[in-house]
């Protein structure tokens, strides 16, 4: 399994070593084996991006990682469910945890690539095959160090792209037991290959599902004042309810109500008798996120009151915000400055996106960053979750500097 060709399909896929940005900035047995597998590490994403598994079914890829952390000694250990892989590289009390996702999203791909996916509705278009590789390549440098001041948690998570997440399955199973801290890359193509994004505070945001099931007995266009307007209650939750929220939390939370699918009715002369509204909720405070469920029921009841139209709330609580600790942001960034240089930590912005990295942060301190990925101008951007999406394999070796940098600093 270690030839970089056999790696990536039958056939092969002849590629070119990239440059190491992190070259000659140590140690000693990083840089040796980053450079005598950093092809490797392309290979592994590669293969993993051109067979992608769907959350919850990462049976291939966990085989695979499985694989590879046993070929140089390690001893992980798969989750009951048969995805999400642990392994702990030396040894003492203190551990620090590194993360990787590893599913993929639900897209068909569109970028050409010669080792694009070949699982028809599957494609890693969000780069947790990138994320995977990374971990993988600093496990193994980390294998061949010749000591480490304490132990290094592997987290290989599944199901990262549903709510409420597979972070939750890795805590259930222990992942965290005797952890102090933990940290995560995601590849970002708003930022040049070679920096790394950071903040303190929050990162991401808290997002949960709204579906609302409305009833009505029906009736024709002609009598609304005889039944219950079913079309008309949908509308007023459409557009009231997201007032009414931005006038009852603090708008410094940066919290968001946005509908992303209504259904009613078919004929244009009937009221219909259902129809059902969905939508996403999101915010980047904690204290808010845990007030939010209770707020949105009382305010859907007060509003659809009047209308004489029954419903049916199901508040789907998804993940929480990330939010970096000081303590974890400052170690990660002198372990990225060590690895790629001074300027290599670029400001962030705090998205609207959900990640369920915030799952670990709930129980442990932690930080996450955001791996630049695009080439740099003229180069266009690709975002995330599209069809197109690709990133400079550069950052491959970027992430793994990075990740074992931030290992051993927080561990010095």
């Amino acid at each position: 399994m270690e030839g970089s060709e056999a790696l990536i399909s039958e056939a092969g896929v002849s590629m070119a070593p990239v440059e190491d940005l992190g070259a000659g900035r140590g140690p000693f047995w990083l840089d040796d084996w980053l450079r005598a597998n950093a092809t490797d590490v392309l290979a592994w994403r590669r293969h993993i991006h051109a067979h992608p598994e769907l959350s919850r079914h990462e049976f291939a890829t966990t085989e695979l990682v499985v694989t590879l952390l046993r070929s140089v000694g390690l001893k992980p250990w798969v989750l009951p469910g048969g995805t999400g892989v642990v392994c702990d590289i030396g040894s003492g009390e203190r551990c620090v945890a590194l993360r990787a996702d590893m599913d993929a999203l639900p897209l068909t791909e569109a970028t050409g690539l010669p080792y694009a996916s070949t699982t028809e509705g599957a494609a890693h278009m969000c780069g947790h095959d990138a994320h995977t590789a990374i971990l993988l390549g600093a496990a193994r440098a980390l294998a061949g160090a010749p000591e480490l001041p304490g132990r290094v948690r592997l987290i290989f998570q599944p199901a990262e792209e549903v709510m409420p997440g597979g972070a939750l399955d890795m805590i259930a199973a222990g992942a965290l037991d005797g952890v102090e801290r933990i940290y995560g890359l995601h590849v970002d193509p708003r930022l040049e290959v070679g920096s790394v994004g950071m903040r303190v505070g929050a990162l991401t945001s808290a997002a949960d599902l709204i579906e609302l099931r409305l009833t009505s007995p029906g009736g024709h266009t002609s009598r609304p004042h005889l039944t219950a307007d079913l079309v008309h209650a949908l509308g007023t939750v459409i557009t009231s309810l997201p007032a009414v929220l931005s006038r009852r939390v603090d708008p410094r939370s940066g919290t968001v109500l946005v509908w992303g699918a209504v259904h009613a009715g078919q004929a244009a002369n009937a009221v219909p008798q259902d129809g059902v509204l969905r939508g996403t909720l999101r915010t980047a405070d904690h204290e808010v996120w845990t007030a939010l469920e209770p707020l949105v029921a009382a305010s859907v009841e007060s509003l659809l009151a009047p209308t004489g139209v029954g419903f049916h709330l199901d508040y789907r609580r998804g993940v929480p915000p990330v939010v970096s600790d000081p303590e974890s942001t400052a170690l990660m960034r002198a372990g990225t400055e060590a690895a790629l240089g001074e300027g290599a930590v670029a400001a962030t912005e705090q998205s609207s996106g959900g990640e369920d990295f915030g799952w670990y942060l709930e129980h442990v301190q932690g930080a996450f960053a955001r791996l630049g990925v695009w080439p740099g101008p003229p180069a266009p951007q690709s975002d995330i979750h599209r069809p197109t999406f690709v990133l400079d394999e550069r950052a491959l070796l970027c992430g793994v500097r990075t990740l074992v940098h931030t290992a051993l600093t927080t561990l010095a």
